[in-house]
């Protein structure tokens, strides 16, 4: 179904929902502000992660000058362009404790968490909800998808709770069929949206049509019913009457948004939409990550396409919360690695990391430069993109947080002093261009409560950000604006 000037009924979004049905409601159909006359529009804030493998190699990631970026180190010059658009934080780190779990299980379970403790037992994992499932939760009603998790990622990074992981889907195909299934690629207008009287709630409070609600339709049929039923028996039926209206108000939340897509269709916003070439359909994608992980001209245009569709669905709204797990650690990077002999990455990771730098490979530890700085080039270019995003009268970045990070803080498993970068201003929230420096054991944790305070998520803290031994700053991180 695509948008046209038909108007949407029940029956086609029915068809199209899909995995949408499963979202919150939001008593607000609209975007804050609608309905308020001239009020200047203000798109709303997206939070991105950007997650590569094996750390970094930390004396050519972290900048040797506190404050204003002046020269990046050779890791980070690709996005020399964007240096007043990013700011560096050092010292950040994971103290978790875990149980049973090997060192990648280890800094996996506690990266996007920040839980305390992170365990496997009999064959389950606890760790603790993820920063991007909590924000997701909270605010991912009022977008077609509430985030979406993508990349070849051997490492469980996100949890919808404490021992509930969710997969990541690896396939670009089925992610943009995901994102756009029963509905056309549009840009908002978000200067008409601010502007616009609720329309598309109006559109569905009107009198019942055929398509009425399937509750009132079974209404009639279970009064005698219920007459019949035990107490026990009554409340299930009432349960299930009451999920069938939930089922029914979040339909009508998805109307509400595609109604909304229909008056941007006519009026859209000021930027451009690109497409990302995908696989051709039928190739088995099996055949595509054995090809990414042993070339690098495939790994990158893998890279590309998947950071495409996390911009497509950030510039047309499809969802506000996105992780890319970026890279594996069991690729190939000839061509990439101009020294020595080795060219598997996770053997790199190991040789090139050592409890001291000088006891490290320094052949190993120059591959996993060059690794690390193929990576960042990558990134940069989703910056640009972002950057280039007119959103009217801000851009794309303007209105994001992209955290590019990696799960461990080097290749070592280690879990101190984490490459964290922050890209975007966060709707106006941050003040780019600088190198933080924190105390070193500040949980990372601590940066996931100013993101979520960003996105509009209060929190009293959240994973070990004010449990931990190491605990700073009252679990939050001073400088950011």
């Amino acid at each position: 179904m695509g948008i046209s000037d038909q108007p949407i009924s029940r029956r086609n979004v029915l068809r199209a929902a899909g995995s949408a049905l499963a979202l919150p409601f939001l008593e607000s159909l609209l975007p804050t502000g609608a309905g308020a006359a001239g009020k200047v529009a203000r798109p709303p804030v997206r939070m991105g992660i950007f997650s590569v493998t094996g750390g970094t190699v930390l004396e050519s990631w972290k900048p040797k000058q506190i404050g204003a970026l002046t020269n990046l180190p050779s890791i980070l010059r690709s996005l020399d362009f964007a240096k007043s658009e990013i700011s560096v934080l050092s010292g950040l780190c994971q103290g978790g404790h875990t149980d049973n779990l090997n060192g990648h299980e280890h800094c996996a379970y506690l990266h996007l968490t920040g839980a305390e403790n992170a365990k496997k037992e009999a064959g389950k994992v606890y760790a603790g909800i993820s920063v991007d499932q909590l924000a997701a939760q909270k605010i991912g009603g009022q977008t077609f998808l509430p985030s979406i998790e993508v990349g070849i990622n051997l490492n469980q990074y996100s949890f919808r709770d404490a021992n509930t992981p969710v997969p990541y889907e690896n396939n670009p195909r089925f992610v943009y069929e995901r994102m756009f299934r029963g509905r056309k690629p549009v840009v908002p207008n978000w200067q008409r949206r601010a502007n616009a009287l609720p329309s598309a709630a109006q559109k569905i409070s009107g009198p019942p049509s055929e398509e009425q609600s399937v509750l009132d339709l079974v209404l009639t049929q279970t009064k005698d019913l219920r007459r019949q039923l035990g107490f026990a028996d009554r409340d299930k039926l009432d349960g299930y009457l009451t999920s069938v209206r939930s089922v029914e108000t979040r339909l009508q939340s998805l109307e509400a948004r595609l109604q909304e897509e229909l008056l941007d269709a006519r009026h859209p916003g000021p930027s451009h939409l690109v497409t990302p070439s995908l696989y051709s359909e039928g190739i088995p994608f099996y055949k595509i990550s054995r090809e990414v992980e042993s070339d690098p001209e495939k790994h990158g245009e893998y890279i590309r396409i998947m950071s495409d569709l996390l911009v497509l669905a950030f510039q047309t709204d499809t969802t506000r919360v996105a992780v890319f797990a970026a890279g594996s650690d069991e690729a190939l990077f000839p061509g990439v690695v101009t020294v020595g002999y080795e060219r598997h990455c996770h053997t790199l990771e190991h040789q090139g990391n050592a409890a001291r730098v000088d006891e490290a490979d320094p052949i190993a530890r120059e591959a996993c430069r060059q690794i690390h700085a193929w990576y960042t080039a990558l990134f940069a270019e989703t910056v640009k993109k972002m950057k280039e995003i007119d959103e009217g009268g801000s851009t794309l970045l303007d209105n994001s947080m992209l955290l590019y990070t990696s799960y461990m803080a080097d290749g070592g498993h280690g879990t101190d002093d984490y490459p964290v970068l922050l890209a975007g201003r966060g709707g106006g929230s941050l003040k780019p261009g600088k190198h933080l420096a924190f105390e070193p054991g500040t949980p990372v944790a601590n940066l996931y409560v100013e993101m979520l305070d960003r996105m509009g998520v209060k929190a009293d803290g959240f994973g070990n950000s004010k449990t931990s031994g190491k605990s700073k700053y009252n679990g939050r991180l001073p400088g950011l604006v």
